[in-house]
């Protein structure tokens, strides 16, 4: 067994003795005349604010009794140079109870950065805010605007920061995003339920100098025919997609096309469709698509590394997703069963409805009834195609040229051999396969649209890439496990590398230490 070994410090004030000044104060103000008279309001806000001084001052505290404790120690820095002089300094924190002061030795050498064991052992930031304001800034800035974070830590905390520092620290917040999940690559996925990925594009507007050279160019080039708004077919050209990715696990769910039809009519049957679980939703407007596509399948990869479960692919049929999908089947060498998501072939069998019978009607929507329920019985986007234009040609002469277009394009999207080839429903509802792409649709809206499709929002590549990594977070369930896997990096960086080997100096004795109070 180790010895434990004692040691004495001698101190020159009591510890805590103005934070017990500062609560007999408060005491004693609660108990006055005035106070007794007052609403419960302003007692909650003086109790709140004095309660907020109490702990700033027990915290500023503790660390000068750190300082108390701290012992010279040996320090050699990375490049192996010895820190022989060594000097009382202070730094300044701004914590989430108010600026506080950090006392502790500095040791030095001409010409390079001063190194503080203390602030190591500590695991302070190299900048002025603590990591729990970080945190705070963290986890509101992927729900409210720039703006608003800095008013809720302004109204909640006692830190005081400015709108540039909020970007500075989302961005820093967030860097840690992929070596997160990397390495979280080791963990299994114990179930045998479907393996579920979906993939889709949402866009950002962006700022200028960031769109897709493509996109600049034809926002440089492009004119208008009146100058204070848009006329149809016009773009602005402002917006770069957002790849969004999602993969989960949910139970197989056999059922009919008549079950199907009958959940478009009762949303109250939804309630027996199974949950997903173990789900991650991610995206990123600086990442090329492709890349997206390639990290879905190596999250799969990880849950299912000896292939053995039922994968699935749901996308919308977009030529450029697809390929990338095909792409990284034949890298994995996996079998997958891709689908074209009902919803988005619906879009197509109604806007051909719309083209021959006008806008919706319970005509229409019949119509559109008995199509869907052929496609899901097994009939092909070629049979429906054929019946379309069978209608369309009945229909001739009460067809204008924007429902000739309407159905020319619902046509080209079902007749298309990509798609048509991943239509296959009727097997799909058999095996109790998912047939739409309900997960990342929600996942564009919530992760993508609700938080950066914001009126006047103007995105950087950086800031934006940031607030949807923090926002991932949030929604996958995973912030406060990677929030300790962030510090824990943190201080690999900012401080374990500052030393030879990476070896920390101990400031604090180890073992038992009693204070002496020297008069």
């Amino acid at each position: 067994m180790s010895a434990v070994y004692a040691e004495t410090i001698s101190i020159t004030q009591p510890p805590f003795v103005r934070a017990r000044a500062h609560s007999a104060e408060v005491e004693g103000t609660l108990s006055n005349f005035e106070m007794m008279h007052a609403s419960h309001a302003d007692v909650e806000a003086f109790a709140e604010k004095s309660g907020r001084e109490w702990a700033r001052l027990m915290l500023e505290e503790h660390f000068a009794l750190r300082a108390a404790l701290e012992q010279r120690v040996p320090v050699v820095d990375a490049d192996g140079v010895e820190r022989d002089s060594v000097r009382d300094s202070q730094r300044r924190l701004e914590t989430v109870v108010g600026t506080v002061n950090v006392p502790r030795k500095a040791y030095q050498t001409a010409g390079l950065d001063d190194l503080h064991p203390m602030d190591a052992a500590l695991n302070l930031p190299p900048e002025l805010f603590s990591h729990g304001v970080r945190r705070m800034v963290a986890k509101e800035i992927a729900r409210a605007s720039f703006d608003e974070v800095v008013a809720l830590v302004r109204d909640y905390s006692g830190a005081q920061i400015a709108k540039r520092q909020v970007e500075e620290l989302i961005v820093r917040a967030a860097r840690d995003f992929d070596a997160f999940y990397e390495l979280r690559k080791r963990e299994l996925d114990a179930t045998g339920d479907l393996l579920v990925i979906s993939t889709d594009g949402k866009g950002i507007v962006v700022r200028h100098e960031d769109l897709r050279e493509a996109t600049r160019l034809a926002a440089e080039q492009s004119t208008h025919k009146i100058e204070t708004r848009l006329t149809p077919g016009e773009k602005h050209n402002r917006k770069r997609m957002a790849q969004v990715a999602t993969v989960y696990t949910v139970a197989p769910w056999v059922r009919t096309a008549a079950d199907v039809l009958h959940t478009l009519r009762d949303p109250a049957t939804e309630a027996k469709r199974p949950t997903p679980s173990n789900k991650r939703v991610w995206a990123s407007v600086e990442k090329q698509p492709r890349k997206i596509i390639r990290e879905a399948f190596e999250d799969a990869l990880r849950r299912d590394p000896d292939r053995l479960r039922r994968w699935v692919v749901l996308v919308d049929g977009e030529p450029k997703q697809l390929r990338a999908v095909k792409a990284e089947v034949r890298r994995l060498g996996v079998k997958v069963t891709i689908l074209v998501d009902i919803v988005h072939v619906l879009e197509y069998i109604w806007k051909a409805a719309r083209a021959l019978f006008g806008e919706s009607c319970p005509e229409a929507e019949k119509w559109v009834g008995v199509r869907l329920h052929a496609l899901l019985m097994g009939s092909s986007g070629g049979d429906l195609a054929r019946t379309i234009r069978w209608w369309a040609k009945s229909r001739a002469d009460s067809l204008d040229d924007a429902a000739r277009n309407g159905i020319a394009k619902a046509c080209a999207y079902l007749t298309d051999r990509t798609r048509t080839r991943l239509m296959h429903y009727e097997a799909a509802l058999h095996d109790g396969l998912p047939i739409s792409t309900g997960v990342i649709e929600g996942a564009c809206r919530y992760l993508v649209k609700d938080r950066m499709d914001r009126t006047g929002a103007r995105w950087s590549l950086v800031g934006a890439d940031a607030v949807l990594q923090l926002r991932a977070l949030r929604a996958s369930g995973d912030f406060d496990n990677y929030w300790s896997f962030h510090l824990a990096r943190e201080k690999e960086r900012s401080h374990a590398s500052c030393y030879a080997s990476g070896a920390i100096p101990v400031p604090i004795p180890v073992g038992k230490s009693h204070l002496r109070l020297v008069k």
